[in-house]
């Protein structure tokens, strides 16, 4: 099946597009040399540099091996990076699951049982994060790390001040895959961007010392970005 000859514009990213989906068809199989610079130039109609870039950035991504005096050959016709993308979605999935069973029950209990200084940490913790974002509310690239560890610090405030020690060594233990997911997270433009609102809502519920309102508040902060991720799974 011949190549469709790309277009004038973001030459080598039209390339990479159309060599990435001839080999996701199965126009060359794993382990098959692919046509040479010159061939793909030809039926891309583009020129030779061009062709040398994408097969570069393909290299890059793991689809494709350049062997000196060889050629170039197909190592994956799915792009590895992709497929770590989908996994790591699915792994922040599965830590807002569980992070859903507890951090609620802990907003119901916390309601009940918190005490002043309980407050004051939550508040804390988000001003520290407030410190740190741009005009847009959300983290600079640059403050991911530093702010999964705030947001990470104002959840266990919220677990905490449930005062069951099970239940915080529970989330203790989780914090850590808390925090990587919230990074990875971060870093997917797919995802929603977060709400500093929603944070507020669940100080206000616990405060007020409703249980069942407590609880839904932090339901639904953590609901709105696991549907989101398990639409980008479904996705795919």
């Amino acid at each position: 099946m011949a190549l469709r000859a790309a277009g004038r514009q973001s030459l080598v990213d039209t390339v990479v597009e159309q060599l990435r989906a001839q080999l996701a068809g199965g126009e060359w199989k794993v382990g098959e040399r692919v046509p040479t610079e010159h061939a793909l130039a030809e039926q891309l109609q583009v020129g030779r540099n061009t062709v040398r870039e994408a097969v570069r950035v393909l290299v890059h991504a793991g689809m494709l091996q350049s062997r000196q005096g060889e050629g170039t050959f197909v190592v994956s016709t799915t792009d590895p990076a992709e497929v770590m993308r989908g996994l790591r979605r699915a792994g922040v999935r599965d830590v807002l699951e569980l992070r859903i069973a507890l951090e609620a029950e802990g907003a119901r209990l916390a309601a009940l049982r918190h005490l002043p200084a309980d407050l004051e940490r939550m508040r804390t913790a988000l001003a520290s994060q407030a410190a740190i974002e741009n005009a847009e509310g959300q983290p600079e690239s640059g403050n991911h790390e530093l702010y999964a560890a705030h947001d990470v610090e104002f959840h266990t405030a919220v677990v905490d001040a449930a005062h069951n020690a099970a239940l915080s060594a529970t989330y203790g233990w989780l914090s850590s895959s808390v925090r990587e997911s919230l990074v990875a997270y971060l870093g997917d433009r797919a995802m929603p961007r977060i709400v500093p609102g929603d944070h507020h809502a669940v100080i206000d519920a616990i405060a007020s010392g409703d249980a069942a309102v407590a609880e839904a508040a932090a339901r639904t902060l953590l609901e709105t970005p696991k549907r989101a991720v398990e639409a980008l799974l479904a996705a795919h």
